[in-house]
């Protein structure tokens, strides 16, 4: 499922050159994860939850699982035309529990939001969804919070469904349901 790790793809209709995330974007990925998660989830996870999302913290997780990373793993950023990261995905193989499938896994794709609605989103998903069906991988599925209307509005246009799972989190004792979302990627 991976290319060369300094393989970088323009995305002509967004504007945006599309690479590998490196330990130096970590900054910035985590800036946009918790700026990302403050302006999709208020409402919907308990604003104590948010305020207290810790950028720096977050930035860590990142360099360490870049450090440690087994390469299933892809991580993605956004550049706009002046070289700010505006967007971060991840995604790799499905995980069914503990145990990894052979269908693909969108674990996150954020934007800032003042992004949203310019292509950055559409660019990130269509080239994870490009690397996963040239990598094989039979169907992409991805988890979504129920409540969460634009995110799947955005998810259903890109030609993903809903397939009935449910599976609920908690976040400070709230439990947040979430959805599962599949594409299949033969043909």
């Amino acid at each position: 499922m991976t290319e060369p790790h300094n393989s970088a793809r323009m995305s002509p209709a967004a504007g945006y050159r599309l690479r590998a995330m490196t330990a130096g974007d970590c900054d910035a990925v985590a800036e946009i994860r918790v700026r990302g998660w403050r302006h999709a989830y208020r409402g919907m996870v308990p604003q104590a939850y948010l305020d207290g999302l810790d950028t720096a913290a977050d930035a860590e997780r990142h360099r360490a699982r870049l450090e440690h990373s087994d390469g299933l793993v892809v991580n993605l950023v956004a550049e706009s035309g002046d070289g700010a990261l505006v967007g971060w995905a991840a995604f790799g193989p499905y995980r069914d529990g503990e145990a990894l499938t052979g269908d693909a896994e969108l674990y996150a794709l954020y934007l800032r939001p003042e992004y949203i609605g310019r292509g950055v989103g559409r660019a990130l998903l269509t080239e994870a969804v490009r690397r996963c069906a040239s990598a094989g991988r039979p169907r992409m599925l991805l988890w979504v919070v129920k409540a969460n209307t634009r995110a799947r509005r955005f998810y259903a246009r890109a030609g993903f469904a809903a397939d009935g799972a449910e599976e609920p989190f908690e976040v400070d004792g709230v439990t947040v349901p979430e959805v599962r979302y599949v594409r299949d990627l033969r043909g």
